[in-house]
């Protein structure tokens, strides 16, 4: 059951977020802006994001698509950046933290949840949305209902993910792991027999089963909690404020909402209407 939307008037934060940009710029992109939301005018941000998950992150051709995407257009927006200065780059599970630590990208958008062996690295905004696990499996599969049903069962675990470990390790299931580079090669793993189930965020796997109705069911058993985070390179507290401002606008003004329904208005994928409470800047 959906819970109820908060509102209120969000604070205005481009133009003060914009200078703390252009003092705290990192790796290859040129930070910055002024009023307006010009971004300095030819400057750009880089920003990672999935392109493998439906409803979240997409590669589409011209440009990536889905809840993240608009999430991520939204802050940079509030940032002092237009779209067409967004350069969007790829960010796998496994290579988020690097792309951060090296400047590959100024911040990560990608279904990133925060933990504390993650923040000894980086650093997060938000979180902007709290997703729970939930498992997804053949639509003609009535064995497994929960968490506990995967004893013995082949169960597909992505490379960089915690998903999986949260039921072999912390829960004390017994399934049987099958690595895969990401979770597009899960669902392929899933769809041709050779694993049981896929579990990870129900926001993603609500993705893929509304990309392939009548193939995929969620279980709707939902555990634990996944904070999504706004990664950013470690030390960088004024971008990282600058971000929580943006995402309580975003929320204030009804836009992550907006974008939730257009990610997952046609499928029956409950998604929560309320802010997560912020974790706050180092």
């Amino acid at each position: 059951m959906r819970v109820r939307r908060i509102s209120g008037i969000g604070s205005t934060v481009a133009a003060s977020a914009a200078l703390l940009l252009a003092a705290g710029a990192c790796g290859g992109a040129e930070m910055g802006g002024g009023d307006g939301g010009d971004g300095g005018g030819g400057e750009t941000i880089t920003i990672g994001v999935k392109y493998d998950q439906p409803g979240l992150g997409l590669d589409e051709g011209e440009k990536p698509v889905g809840f993240d995407v608009d999430v991520a257009t939204y802050i940079a927006g509030e940032l002092g950046f237009e779209p067409d200065q967004i350069e969007w780059t790829e960010a796998a599970s496994a290579n988020r933290e690097t792309f951060l630590q090296q400047g590959t990208v100024d911040m990560v958008i990608a279904t990133y949840s925060i933990t504390d062996e993650r923040k000894e690295l980086v650093d997060f905004g938000g979180p902007y949305y709290v997703a729970q696990q939930d498992i997804l499996v053949a639509a003609d599969n009535d064995d497994i209902k929960g968490p506990e049903d995967l004893d013995g069962k082949v169960l597909c675990s992505a490379s960089g993910s915690r998903s999986a470990n949260n039921i072999t390790e912390d829960m004390g299931i017994g399934a049987e792991l099958r690595e895969a580079g990401n979770y597009s090669e899960c669902i392929e793993l899933l769809s041709n027999g050779t694993v049981d189930a896929v579990s990870t965020d129900n926001t993603i796997l609500a993705g893929f089963a509304a990309q392939s109705p009548g193939d995929f069911k969620m279980v709707n058993a939902p555990f634990g909690e996944e904070k999504y985070g706004v990664g950013l390179p470690k030390g960088d507290t004024e971008r990282c404020e600058a971000v929580n401002e943006a995402v309580t606008k975003m929320w204030d003004e009804g836009k992550t909402v907006e974008y939730l329904e257009t990610a997952f208005g046609e499928t029956d994928f409950a998604f929560s209407e309320e802010q997560p409470e912020p974790e706050g800047c180092a």
